[in-house]
């Protein structure tokens, strides 16, 4: 059901007007030892220009620590809408996260880039844990976070 929403939530935001196909984008975050409370993380994209093109999913089910997802909030205004109906529990530390969403094929490989703002309860915010372009020669490749994410790859 997470799923199905995510993908109209996607497809009516990101889509281009007239027909557009659809693939599934398997998204998979593993969680570093940390030794905190369980992780919110946003994942987003920017289009090219880096502007705001919308929610994939949120690790997180408390509002009150959607403003520590810092480039996240900044760009929605903590606008909680965004991720109605794409929301999962938190992630705890080394712990893997892996979502399925919908992405219409006119975003891989047109300038898009998947982010990963991340924080932990009682732990520095980590804005921009992960940013990475969406493309298909992408797809696969594991990167490494820069504090909460040990890697972070997508596979069509």
């Amino acid at each position: 059901m997470k799923t199905l929403l995510a993908a109209l939530a996607m497809t009516t935001a990101l889509t281009l007007p007239g027909v557009a196909m659809a693939k599934q984008v398997t998204l998979s975050t593993t969680m570093t030892r940390y030794g905190g409370e369980g992780a919110y993380l946003a994942i987003y994209l920017t289009d090219a220009k880096g502007v705001y093109a919308g929610s994939l999913w949120m690790a997180g089910g408390k509002s009150k620590y959607y403003r520590h997802l810092s480039d996240w909030y900044r760009a929605t205004g903590g606008d909680t809408a965004q991720v109605d109906g794409i929301t999962g529990a938190s992630v705890g530390a080394g712990r893997k996260l892996e979502v399925t969403v919908d992405l219409a094929d006119a975003l891989i490989d047109a300038g898009y880039t998947l982010h990963i703002d991340a924080a932990v309860e009682d732990m520095r915010e980590s804005p921009n844990e992960i940013a990475v372009p969406l493309t298909s020669a992408g797809a696969g490749k594991a990167v490494q976070g820069r504090r909460y994410i040990a890697d972070f790859s997508y596979g069509m």
